[in-house]
């Protein structure tokens, strides 16, 4: 079943793509929720129209993702945490701390584009990717270090 996305959904796609699903997925989950409509001929047609219409907001946004991904440029981070003697943290590192560090060095990046490549429960180096735009991913290192 191919269907429209009206929202971003991570693992599956972006605003205004279209993507094949399953058939339960889409009709039970996806469309009653309002992140999808069906992908029926009238429907790509108002996608077309719609994507022709916004075609220059969207590249304004892409360029401001472009921008601020190149603001951040090679930025390190560097997030102090209890630890123990063996280095394992007491908790982990989550995208809000990694946000709100960014948002005290002057960046605006919402906690729910940011992601880990593996879990941080240990003191060390890590990276941490900014989704910004569906063309502009960046990553930034950071450091855990104990308290």
């Amino acid at each position: 079943m191919e269907i429209i996305l009206k929202t971003d959904i991570a693992g599956l796609g972006y605003k205004n793509d279209v993507v094949a699903v399953k058939a339960g997925y889409g009709r039970n989950y996806l469309i009653p929720q309002g992140f999808a409509v069906m992908a029926t001929p009238s429907n790509r047609k108002v996608l077309a129209e719609n994507i022709k219409q916004a075609a220059h907001k969207v590249e304004k946004i892409r360029q401001d993702a472009f921008d601020l991904a190149a603001s951040i440029g090679d930025l390190s981070l560097t997030i102090a945490a209890k630890a123990g003697d063996s280095g394992k943290i007491f908790g982990r590192v989550t995208s809000l701390q990694i946000s709100e560090m960014l948002k005290e060095k002057g960046f605006d990046v919402d906690r729910k584009k940011i992601s880990f490549d593996s879990e941080v429960k240990m003191t060390g180096d890590y990276t941490a990717t900014l989704d910004l735009h569906k063309d502009v991913k960046h990553k930034i290192p950071f450091s855990v270090v104990g308290e």
